[in-house]
């Protein structure tokens, strides 16, 4: 099975080598959300291990933009983040394993080859009545308290960044003009008033991963 590996950290990284490299094929890395689509693109694996909280453009957005673009690899999650609107979004991507990043290795393993059999794995850390509500597909629809497009997610994930309009219109290619565009609609419809406000919501529901 070819494996494609997405962190931010070095060490994270270095670390999944040393545990996968011998049972599976590792055909790459990833450093961030923008690096982990074209990658995963090119590279065209059969399995994506990502890391949620990344630059750029975090870990379930960017498997959102591989899955319009026809990437079909089965992703499994390995995050730092216990919590269960995470889940319930990496789930609406079309993730296949969910596992905590204070696991043990073991379980990593287990959640690939689970993956690989179509089946879905999340961490026992997590289980309970509303993780097991998670995973039947039709509970899920309507949680999300605000419906994003993926640019808006894209430039929201910037702006918690703390890059400028200028910043978020040079990475994702539009005008500075069209990145505040996509700002004010989004603090409109969530009836904030600053920036500030509109990342702490966000992150706080879940819609964007911190760093």
């Amino acid at each position: 099975m070819r494996v494609l590996l997405a962190d931010d950290h070095k060490i994270v990284l270095d670390g999944l080598r040393g545990l996968l490299a011998t049972e599976f094929d590792l055909c790459g890395t990833a450093s961030d959300g923008l690096e982990l689509v074209q990658k995963a693109s090119a590279l065209q694996p059969d399995m994506i291990v990502a890391d949620i909280s990344m630059p750029l453009l975090n870990g379930i957005d960017a498997v959102r933009k591989l899955r319009e673009a026809g990437v079909n690899a089965k992703v499994v999650f390995l995050t730092m983040h216990p919590d269960v609107s995470y889940l319930s979004r990496a789930l609406d991507a079309g993730a296949a394993g969910y596992v905590l990043k204070h696991a043990a290795a073991e379980e990593l393993v287990t959640a690939i080859r689970e993956a690989a059999r179509g089946r879905i794995f999340v961490s026992p850390q997590l289980r309970g009545a509303s993780v097991d509500e998670l995973l039947d597909p039709t509970k899920r629809q309507g949680k999300q308290t605000i419906e994003l497009t993926g640019r808006q997610r894209e430039v929201l994930q910037l702006l918690a960044e703390g890059k400028s309009a200028k910043e978020i219109g040079a990475i994702l290619d539009i005008s500075p003009r069209t990145v505040e565009t996509h700002k004010y609609k989004m603090m409109d419809g969530l009836g904030v008033k600053t920036t500030a406000q509109l990342v702490q919501y966000a992150v706080k529901a879940g819609l964007i991963a911190p760093l």
